[in-house]
């Protein structure tokens, strides 16, 4: 499936659910996720990880509701799904999507600026780079006797200049290899849009509204 359409479907039927009470659409949003990422191979310690942490969150949640005493069952069951219902649907288009496709969809079908496109494209390929900037920091901090923790305010002040300093060889780069906003681009790999694709996001929709409007617990 195109991957802009994709984000679409997954993010108009994640807010959707936010402000409806169907538990029978959240526990088949449940099922239908699952199986797509199964069907992709999707591996078990991502699974496990997938469910667990949404488990706790929930559970946490749920129960907190639960001790005032003033929520049905049958609202703290909608509640609990709809927290698996985020996550899961997250990881079907995360896990089965590229992102560097993404990109290159939102730019050529979205028609989002090629600036913005290749900005989060940047943003995504720096995330090691910017995990191995935090060991370092870490480290070097140990060595003078200083201990940073996540929490710490010094740890991430030094992140963000050296994200800055990374900003500006990135842009010089681009603009070095002939990068110019708004000149007419060509595409070395072409991202289709098919109407198989408008099918899937149209019919997908529509089923959903189905489930949500038509009296379903």
């Amino acid at each position: 499936m195109n991957p802009s359409l994709k984000l679409l479907t997954v993010v108009a039927i994640a807010f959707e659910i936010s402000f409806t009470q169907v538990l029978t659409v959240n526990v088949v949003l449940i099922v239908v996720s699952l199986i797509l990422l199964l069907v992709n191979r999707v591996k078990l310690k991502t699974l496990l990880w997938l469910t667990g942490v949404p488990l706790f969150l929930a559970s946490a949640l749920v129960w907190s509701l639960a001790l005032r005493g003033d929520a049905s069952s049958h609202f703290l069951w909608v509640i609990f799904t709809r927290m698996f219902v985020y996550v899961y649907l997250g990881a079907t288009f995360t896990q089965t999507t590229q992102p560097l496709a993404l990109t290159r969809s939102l730019e050529q079908n979205a028609k989002l600026p090629a600036k913005f496109a290749y900005g989060f494209l940047a943003a995504f390929n720096l995330l090691p780079k910017i995990k191995a900037e935090v060991a370092t920091i870490h480290a070097a901090a140990l060595m003078r006797g200083q201990v940073l923790h996540f929490w710490s305010p010094q740890l991430y002040f030094k992140v963000i200049l050296a994200a800055m300093n990374w900003s500006d060889q990135l842009a010089a780069a681009m603009l070095s290899h002939g990068f110019v906003e708004g000149a007419p681009r060509t595409y070395a790999v072409r991202i289709p849009l098919r109407a198989r694709d408008w099918w899937f996001c149209g019919l997908s929709l529509l089923i959903v509204q189905l489930g949500l409007f038509t009296g379903l617990p």
